[in-house]
Parts: C-alpha cells; sequence; structure tokens
C-alpha cells in the first residue's frame, strides 16, 4: 500500500505485486524518488482511477 498526501486528503493505493510486480517495482522506484511531489492529478474519474504526476502548479 502507498498513501499519497495531499492538500485535499489522503489516497491510499493498493498495488497488486503478484500481479504485475515490475509495475508495482517501478510506481514503487517513482514514489521513492520522489517523483510525484509537488505534481497535481489532473484527472480523476470517480470509482475508476486517477492521473497525475505529469504537472507541476503553475503549468
Amino acid at each position: 500500500m502507498v498513501t499519497f498526501h495531499t492538500n485535499h486528503g489522503d489516497i491510499v493505493i493498493k498495488t497488486f505485486d503478484d500481479k504485475a510486480p515490475e509495475t508495482v517495482k517501478n510506481f514503487l522506484d517513482y514514489c521513492r524518488e520522489g517523483f510525484y511531489n509537488n505534481t497535481i492529478f489532473h484527472r480523476v474519474i470517480n470509482g475508476f482511477m486517477i492521473q497525475g504526476g505529469g504537472f507541476e502548479p503553475g503549468m
């Protein structure tokens, strides 16, 4: 599990290490490196998915 702390509350993400080990490893590496720090979520579909990490405030 990964928790993103945002200015609108926490987002808890469940990873599926057994089904997608390389994808999970890549995602966790990005998290450890701070890639998502100070980025925004630019697309949210309730109950389905969120997208973020490609934009920063002010862009």
